[in-house]
């Protein structure tokens, strides 16, 4: 554990620079610390219509701080969905089968390390989770899964949208984009933003509005404002970008399904990722917020049930009371109430 606090002003970022399989350019920040790393590589995975630098609200201590603090060495990936990237279009397929295989083989390249550890949050999450139980990953020994993973449960009024705003979109909008907020719009989109606005009166941010629209069922879905300082609040608003039609139609098939199914099927790769014993030894650490309103916390407690069914004792869940959704990574007392059960985590205890 270090004994100086480190703080954004202390990080050195090296980007490092690569292709997947199938040609898609992709980033990897390695974040260095005052000091040389004394543990091995922890691999930070954001979310949908996010980006690598959500781990690090510029206000608060952050996730990074405190792994740079307790010695680690920590790589963030922008996959394919980052709103740092080029837009395109994506599957949870996509993501499963090139680009997490390909962030850890450049990771465990450039460090030489014989494994690797992983936080994720969200569909990042889920991802990577589809990736592990396939045995896309041998190298990942243990992954701190926020939110979701491998049985997505949405709210009442996400259904509803997934069965019927959803289709409406899909004919018009191949994407969904938290900035429609900020205007100005036409057509469905300016519909769209005055229709959250009325609907979500919580909060004066458009933004917040709209993610908790795009990602969620809540007032507002995806924290509570409690645990946002006017901040972080505020820098939340230019971190949440577009996100495709593609990914809620496989939420909509999975969520139907009670479980991840493949829309892209690849030989060799399940259709339904919990219906056969994982093919990994990857010991899963999952968290959720008692109050998540973007994924229930039956999601997080469906794929604890079938981790402990096939590998009975070795997986772990904590459902962290007074967080929801993405408050987990930053509310500003997560590096008190949070984090060091991450920590835990990752060093194999309880969490």
């Amino acid at each position: 554990m270090s004994s100086v606090a480190i703080t954004r002003r202390r990080h050195v970022d090296e980007p490092h620079f690569f292709r997947t399989e199938d040609g898609v350019a992709l980033t990897l920040i390695h974040v260095r610390g005052p000091s040389e790393p004394t543990k091995g590589p922890v691999l930070l995975v954001h979310g949908a219509g996010m980006r690598a630098e959500s781990f690090r609200p510029p206000a608060i201590r952050s996730l990074v701080d405190v792994l740079l603090e307790d010695g680690r060495d920590v790589w963030m990936l922008n996959w394919r969905g980052s709103t740092d990237l080029p837009r395109m279009p994506w599957t949870l397929d996509d993501v499963a089968f090139y680009d997490h295989p390909a962030a850890v083989r450049h990771i465990v390249d450039a460090t030489g390390a014989g494994s690797i550890q992983a936080i994720a949050h969200c569909q990042g999450s889920t991802s990577l989770s589809m990736a592990i139980v396939a045995g896309l990953v041998p190298e990942v020994d243990a992954v701190v899964s926020n939110s979701v993973s491998l049985h997505p449960v949405v709210p009442g009024f996400s259904k509803v949208k997934l069965g019927l705003l959803r289709p409406l979109f899909q004919g018009r909008e191949p994407y969904v984009d938290v900035a429609w907020g900020d205007g100005p719009e036409r057509g469905i989109r300016r519909a769209t933003r005055n229709a959250v606005r009325l609907w979500h009166v919580e909060c004066r941010e458009p933004a917040c509005n709209m993610a908790s629209f795009a990602l969620g069922s809540g007032h507002p879905a995806l924290w509570h404002h409690r645990n946002l300082d006017p901040a972080t609040h505020k820098w939340l608003s230019g971190e949440f970008g577009q996100i495709p039609m593609s990914l809620y139609t496989q939420i909509a098939k999975s969520q139907r399904a009670h479980q991840v199914v493949a829309i892209q099927p690849r030989e060799g790769l399940p259709l339904r990722y919990a219906s056969e014993p994982p093919r990994s030894t990857a010991r899963f650490a999952l968290f959720t917020g008692s109050d998540n309103r973007a994924f229930l916390p039956q999601s997080q407690k469906a794929t604890y049930a079938y981790l402990d069914r096939h590998q009975p004792g070795r997986h772990s869940l904590r459902v962290i009371r007074g967080y929801g959704h993405a408050d987990v990574f930053v509310g500003h007392r997560a590096h008190v109430e949070v984090f060091p059960q991450f920590l835990a985590a990752l060093g194999g205890g309880p969490g």
